[in-house]
């Protein structure tokens, strides 16, 4: 129970006013993202908060005043000003011109894209006035951003700049440089924040497509505001050229198309193709319908990828192993998945894991393939076939070579 000094008839009375005003406000709008019940409140900003973001609201005392609602003290007028405004009626004041493109995190997110949602409403204001201007939109972005090198680790300042009439990302070795060092054109690009992989909390990894494989760059900034403006002028460029290349879609069909947090990521072993193969530890990466697998989890580039495609295309997962197959891995709990051309095995070292993993592959697998997905397959199914003619290019040119010394030394 919640009392205001004494535990008079007047201050119970308060108590049943304050809850009232609580159900009323609070319950069904959610102040920042979907996440745990309010629990604590905002009485400058009149909204009810949840205990992680009454945190980032403390970081900010010049616009945020926060109070427990079981344990602080409240005054009358802070009870009266919650009770005028509350959380619907703030999120549409503070929300009223959030882009369509702007990722506005839930509470699965990590802190800086929480603590900048927050930052950018309450303390920017951001999206106060339908006619402001965003940095997100301004066509071009350049900055510097520590990126991790690909064969060393070290992470070294790189200059970054973010073209939206090239429909391209392109990083330089140098500022001054004159020709970038690599160009990602925006439709390939997935964005999303790892900060535990990378080691920095605002660690981001941008991961694109090259010459038909996967490849990943990781990257920060100091500043949390300028890791998550990077971010959201990506998705910005994204949906630019998604509304050029599909001028009859619906932005309902086009923001799932921009950058997307992975389904699961998680070490697992697994063996060859023969399947008689030692099982080898692995990170893998589960994006949609590709389960991509690395030998450590800031590798560059995949090992490999496997394409999950619908059920009724004979695409299945299952625990376990095919019968009369032998398991030499350390880790027990087996996964098998099915395609049209082989047998995929797995193993996880605990249970839980292997029922997540079987979860997930059951849901990417029950849904339908859209156009683009078609796609996908068939251009890694041409990065299949392109390296099994490299594979046997090289087979031939050795053997070329083995039959000319014997020659030369008959």
């Amino acid at each position: 129970m919640l009392y205001f000094g004494k535990r008079s008839t007047i201050c119970k009375l308060k108590n049943v006013i304050w809850w009232v005003v609580y159900y009323s406000t609070a319950n069904t709008f959610p102040s920042c993202f979907p996440c745990s019940g309010p629990t604590w409140g905002s009485c400058s900003v009149g909204v009810f908060i949840c205990l992680d973001c009454s945190g980032i609201h403390r970081n900010i005392p010049e616009i945020s005043k926060v109070k427990s609602l079981r344990l602080s003290h409240w005054e009358d007028h802070e009870i009266q000003f919650m009770a005028e405004n509350g959380n619907e009626l703030m999120k549409q004041k503070y929300e009223a011109a959030v882009p369509i493109y702007y990722y506005k995190p839930t509470f699965k997110d990590c802190q800086v894209l929480k603590e900048q949602w927050i930052r950018a409403k309450y303390e920017r204001k951001e999206f106060f006035e339908s006619w402001k201007s965003f940095t997100y939109e301004a066509g071009v972005r350049d900055g510097m951003l520590m990126k991790r090198g690909r064969d060393n680790g070290q992470f070294l300042n790189r200059r970054f700049i973010l073209s939206e009439r090239d429909g391209t990302l392109k990083y330089f070795t140098k500022y001054d440089a004159k020709e970038p060092k690599l160009v990602i054109k925006v439709d390939t690009i997935n964005a999303t924040f790892q900060p535990e992989k990378i080691g920095n909390p605002n660690g981001l990894q941008i991961t694109f497509l090259k010459d038909y494989s996967t490849r990943n760059i990781f990257v920060y900034h100091e500043s949390g505001k300028e890791i998550v403006d990077w971010f959201n002028s990506i998705r910005a460029v994204q949906l630019h050229y998604l509304k050029v290349a599909f001028p009859g879609a619906t932005d309902a069909e086009l923001i799932p198309k921009l950058t997307r947090n992975f389904l699961k990521e998680g070490f697992m072993e697994k063996t060859g193709p023969r399947q008689t193969e030692g099982y080898k530890k692995r990170w893998f990466t589960l994006d949609h319908r590709r389960l991509m697998y690395f030998k450590d989890p800031l590798d560059a580039f995949a090992k490999g990828e496997v394409f999950l495609g619908n059920k009724d295309h004979g695409y299945s997962v299952s625990p376990g192993f095919p019968h009369g197959t032998s398991c030499n891995s350390s880790w027990q709990y087996g996964i098998t998945i099915t395609t049209p051309e082989r047998n995929f095995l797995f193993t996880c070292e605990t249970e839980s894991d292997q029922l997540d993993w079987l979860k997930h592959f059951n849901n990417v697998m029950s849904a339908p393939m859209s156009p683009q997905e078609y796609t996908s397959k068939n251009m890694l199914s041409f990065r299949h076939f392109i390296g099994y003619i490299q594979q046997m290019y090289c087979f031939m040119a050795l053997q070329l070579f083995s039959s000319f010394k014997i020659i030369k030394h008959s």
